[in-house]
């Protein structure tokens, strides 16, 4: 009587701490999908820059003229620089195809080229970091999750605990044995949950850049010495 009382008990146990623990890691998986959609999402987004960026770095043509660029616009690095792409007459074609500009001379629809490039770049890159920092919220609120489930569930004692449990009931002995055989660790390790990884390591962070009414002059500039590089209407 006090056996089947006891193993009672201990199956009552086992399904609170297992309804605990499983409601808890639902949460978080769900919060942990719902990041990685987001960042997916994101990745559109960068992709907008990155085309943004190879627009005007094919504009500019020159690395001294590139660098200079960098420097006047905020930018720390040459972010998605490709020499491959910039030469690329197909991915010339494609990059600048539904971009329009107007003028009378190639000298000025160049110029309004590389000023309309600049201005999509902004507007993206503001989208770029606004986008990042909801992502930085997100992720965030993840890693404290998954800190407080450590907190309110370490698996190494709820394993140690059923292990007690089940040495001593009737029925049991089971989940004793199965732990001799080494089942404890690859338990402890399918019911750990990772940390999400950093973003910095998956994602690029771009700097503000400088609004386009601040370096109009500087921008006409150097779209003037850009022209030497390129034959009239290139884009045709």
């Amino acid at each position: 009587m006090d056996s089947d009382i006891t193993d009672f008990l201990n199956l009552e146990i086992k399904r609170e701490l297992a309804e605990r623990y499983f409601s808890f890691r639902k949460l978080i998986e769900e919060d942990t999908q719902a990041l990685q959609d987001s960042i997916a999402a994101f990745t559109m987004i960068e992709q907008r820059v990155a085309m943004d960026l190879t627009r005007i770095y094919i504009i500019l043509n020159d690395p001294d003229l590139i660098w200079e660029f960098l420097y006047l616009s905020g930018l720390e690095r040459d972010f998605f620089l490709d020499m491959y792409v910039r030469e690329s007459p197909t991915i010339k074609a494609r990059l600048f195809k539904d971009l329009k500009v107007w003028g009378l001379t190639w000298n000025g629809r160049f110029t309004k080229m590389l000023l309309a490039c600049y201005d999509e770049l902004v507007l993206h890159v503001d989208e770029f970091r606004e986008n990042y920092a909801q992502l930085d919220t997100s992720h965030g609120i993840l890693a404290e999750e998954i800190a407080l489930f450590y907190r309110k569930n370490d698996i190494s004692s709820i394993m140690g605990f059923l292990r007690g449990m089940d040495s001593g009931a009737g029925v049991g002995g089971k989940l004793e044995g199965a732990i001799t055989s080494g089942f404890n660790e690859s338990m402890e390790d399918k019911m750990c949950i990772k940390p999400p990884q950093p973003l910095e390591k998956i994602l690029t962070i771009m700097p503000p850049l400088v609004p386009a009414e601040q370096i109009k002059k500087e921008l006409k500039k150097l779209a003037a010495a850009a022209l030497a590089f390129h034959p009239k209407d290139f884009l045709h």
